[in-house]
């Protein structure tokens, strides 16, 4: 039968995150390598949702106090006017949100600039693009773009009339100082950004899929469009629980800050990363640089991080090198 699929579906391979979350699971594993939090969801987010589905708010709805409460706090950290009956869509997680910007603005035969490594989900949501899907923080590495680094950004899509599409799911979970600044504050490029996040990394939530997009009104129709069509509603007690957690203080957002190899770790050291080359999206030789990086998740509790530095320094040999593929001859081992 596997003629009868589409060509796009036989172009995708197996997520190298999620496999290696599957063998986490059995190997009882600390993961490091899928982008969840594993401290829990305050309680009385969780407490809100219940609420919700026991008032059986459990129909496909539209909550309008998202985008109200969206719409306020990112006038309060980036200074933007945003209009929460028109340029907000609520949508099913930042992937869908991402998805549905690109199915508005992308035409077939268009250019589109990725920044490499990249989120595995935009290459298969870009087929052709015009935009320049901007991700900063950066989504795998964690890079945080620094205001000349935006400005050379909003200089070529002013100068070339691009659009944006930024994914900001990682705004609050910054480190060593560093701020982060949405490419939409810089001058003359609100109107060509469309900014997609969610509550997942923020509130600790990424099963829950509550997300949106932040663009112009007349493109915020058309995401908005596609979104309908393509899943209708995000999850309504959800929905109701993202507008008790966007009222959440600033103290909880301060509160944030505080494959053979990666399979040999899991079972070896019990701590999970992702092979970087399941993030670059070039093609390179198989001995390229890609296979040079792993990437860690840091968005965990203490307690977690402290458990896996343990582990993985357990196999460190006398040379300060790991012993996974060490011979049992190797004198450093």
């Amino acid at each position: 039968m596997e003629e009868k699929l589409s060509s796009f579906a036989k172009s995708l391979t197996p997520s190298p995150i999620q496999q290696l979350s599957y063998l986490a699971q059995r190997c009882n594993a600390i993961n490091l390598a899928e982008g969840f939090p594993d401290f829990p969801a305050p309680s009385h987010i969780k407490n809100a949702a219940v609420s919700a589905i026991n008032s059986d708010f459990n129909q496909s709805r539209h909550v309008q106090e998202i985008c109200d409460y969206v719409a306020k706090n990112v006038k309060d950290k980036h200074g933007l006017d945003i209009d929460p009956m028109t340029d907000i869509v609520i949508c099913c997680g930042q992937t869908e949100a991402f998805a549905a910007a690109m199915f508005a603005l992308i035409d077939r035969g268009d250019e589109v600039i990725v920044l490499d490594p990249s989120y595995e989900t935009y290459e298969s949501s870009i087929s052709v693009a015009g935009g320049v899907p901007n991700d900063s923080p950066h989504n795998p590495t964690g890079k945080v773009f620094g205001v000349d680094e935006l400005d050379i950004i909003a200089e070529a899509c002013q100068k070339w009339d691009c659009l944006a599409v930024t994914d900001e799911v990682y705004e609050y979970i910054t480190y060593d100082n560093e701020r982060h600044i949405s490419l939409a504050s810089l001058p003359g490029m609100q109107e060509r950004t469309i900014i997609t996040s969610s509550m997942s990394k923020t509130y600790c939530v990424t099963g829950w899929r509550i997300g949106w997009a932040i663009a112009p009104a007349c493109i915020a129709d058309a995401v908005r469009n596609v979104h309908i069509r393509l899943t209708d509603s995000a999850p309504a007690p959800f929905q109701e629980a993202a507008v008790v957690a966007l009222q959440s203080p600033p103290q909880y957002y301060e509160s944030l800050r505080a494959i053979d190899f990666v399979e040999e770790l899991i079972k070896q050291a019990g701590v999970v990363a992702v092979p970087g080359c399941g993030f670059f999206h070039t093609k390179r030789p198989p001995d390229g640089y890609q296979r040079r990086y792993i990437r860690f998740a840091f968005c965990k509790s203490s307690q977690t991080l402290i458990v896996a530095r343990r582990r993985i320094s357990e196999l460190l040999n006398l040379a300060g090198h790991l012993k996974l593929f060490h011979s049992e001859n190797d004198p450093d081992s």
